[in-house]
C-alpha cells in the first residue's frame, strides 16, 4: 500500500482547493466524495465509520444494485497490521525477541548471510525483496486474469522470492516496502506457535473481539457475502473491465491475504489502539515509527499519517492505521485518537485513472476534516500491489 499515500503526498506540491460542501449542507461529506469518486470511475465504493455506513456505485456491473456496507472484502495490506499484533504478543510472551535475528526461529530460510531482525521485517528495514519478479508473478494486465488460481505454500514466496534476488539494501540502514518480509513473519508466527496462521489469527484476535467477517482464506478463492465485486481494466478497449473477486491470494499469506469488512476493521483498530491486544510497551514501540515522505511515516506494521503534511486537510490531524492494494480491491482504514475510525473500500485499485485514485481518497479524510483537492489529478507511476 504505497500507492494511495504518494498521491496524498503529492497533492502537497499543488494547488489545492476546498471539495465542494454538499448543497445546504444536506448530504454526509462521506457520501459526497464517495459519489465524486464514483463519477471518476470507481464502480463501487463503501465507507463505515463509528457514525456511518455509506455506499455509492455498484455492487455488479453487470447487474443494478449498491454495494453492500456490511459486506466483506480483501484487505490486501491491512493484514500486515493483524500478522505484526501476532508477533508482537509473541514477543510480549518472550517466545521471540523483537531485535534478535529471524534465522534464529527459521534456520536456512533466508539465502542471506546477513542478520535480519524481527523489528526490521516488522518495519520494513530488513531489505528484503519487495515481492516475486515478473517472471514468477503478473508482468502484464492479462496474467493478472488468468493466473488467479496458483496455488503457494507458506515458504513458496520467500524462496521464490529471495533466491533470484539480492537484498534491496543492508538490514537496517534503509526503508523498503517488502511483502516477502510479512510472508517471512507469517512463517515465524507459524514456526513459533506450531500452528497454522489462520488459526492463531482466529485464537487470538478475531475470535475475542468476535470479529466474523474477518479471515485468512489463503486457497479458498471464493469471497462469500461480498461488498461488491472487484474490477480492473486488465485488456485493451473495447473489452470492458474484468472481475476479479474471485482469487487465490495464498502468495501474500502473510503480507496481504486476509478478508474484512469495514464494521471488523473500525472494531479491530479500536482494540489494538486502545490497548487491549499489546501490552503498553510494546504498542509503544509498534508506533515508534521511521519518517518516510509527505507526511508518512512507518512503524512496526502500522502506518501514522499527518494529514495537514500529506496535503489533505487545512488542520494538523494525525491518523494510524494502513491501507491496501490488491487487484479490484483498494482499503484505507485509519483512526485517530479521538476515537474516529473509517474504514473504505473502492472497488478498482491498478487500473483507477488519476483521477479516480485521488477521489477514492476522500471519503477517508473526510472523517476527519474538510479536504482540500488538486486543482488537478496527481499523475502516478504504476507500482506493484499491496
Amino acid at each position: 500500500m504505497r500507492r494511495t499515500l504518494v498521491a496524498i503526498a503529492c497533492a502537497v506540491t499543488l494547488s489545492v482547493t476546498a471539495l465542494p460542501a454538499a448543497a445546504a449542507g444536506k448530504a454526509d461529506p462521506r457520501q459526497t466524495a464517495m459519489d465524486a469518486a464514483v463519477a471518476a470511475g470507481i464502480p463501487g465504493m463503501v465507507a463505515v465509520a463509528d457514525d456511518f455506513r455509506g455506499v455509492s456505485g455498484v455492487a455488479d456491473i453487470t447487474r443494478p444494485g449498491k454495494p453492500d456496507a456490511s459486506g466483506r472484502w480483501r484487505i490486501a495490506s491491512v493484514s500486515k497490521v493483524f500478522v505484526a499484533t501476532l508477533v508482537l504478543q509473541l514477543v510480549a510472551e518472550k517466545r521471540v525477541g523483537l531485535d534478535e535475528p529471524v534465522q534464529r526461529h527459521l534456520p536456512g530460510l533466508l539465502p542471506y548471510p546477513e542478520p535480519i531482525t524481527v523489528r526490521q521485517l516488522l518495519q520494513h528495514t530488513s531489505g528484503l525483496p519487495r515481492d516475486l519478479l515478473p517472471e514468477d508473478s503478473w508482468a502484464t494486465g492479462p496474467e493478472i486474469d488468468t493466473e488467479r488460481f496458483e496455488h503457494f505454500g507458506s515458504e513458496d514466496q520467500i524462496r521464490l522470492s529471495t533466491s533470484k534476488q539480492p537484498l534491496q539494501f543492508k538490514p537496517g540502514t534503509s526503508w523498503g516496502y517488502s511483502n516477502t518480509g510479512y510472508n517471512v513473519l507469517g512463517l515465524l508466527v507459524e514456526k513459533t506457535t506450531h500452528k497454522p496462521l489462520e488459526r492463531v489469527l482466529a485464537e487470538r484476535v478475531t475470535g475475542p473481539l468476535h470479529l466474523r467477517d474477518t479471515s485468512l482464506p489463503r486457497d479458498f478463492p471464493f469471497l462469500f457475502k461480498p461488498a461488491a465485486h472487484g474490477y480492473e481494466q486488465l485488456y485493451d478497449a473495447p473489452r470492458g473491465l474484468t472481475d476479479v473477486t474471485t482469487y487465490n491470494y495464498s502468495r501474500y499469506f502473510g503480507a496481504g491475504g486476509m478478508v474484512s469488512s469495514g464494521k471488523d476493521l473500525n472494531r479491530f483498530f479500536e482494540a489494538l489502539l486502545g490497548g487491549r491486544l499489546l501490552p503498553a510497551d510494546l504498542l509503544a514501540q509498534m508506533k515508534t515509527t521511521v519518517p518516510l515522505n509527505g507526511g508518512l511515516e512507518y512503524g512496526l506494521g502500522l502506518m501514522k499519517l499527518n494529514l495537514k503534511t500529506a496535503g489533505g486537510c487545512a488542520e494538523d490531524i494525525t491518523v494510524w492505521g494502513h491501507g491496501g492494494d490488491l487487484p479490484g480491491f483498494n482499503t484505507l482504514s485509519f483512526h485517530d485518537e479521538s476515537g474516529k475510525d473509517i474504514s473504505t473500500l473502492a472497488t478498482v485499485d491498478l487500473t483507477a485513472s488519476p483521477d479516480a485514485s485521488l477521489k477514492r481518497q476522500l471519503p477517508m479524510i473526510s472523517e476527519f476534516c474538510s479536504p482540500v483537492v488538486p486543482t488537478r489529478a496527481v499523475a502516478q507511476a504504476p507500482v506493484p500491489s499491496l
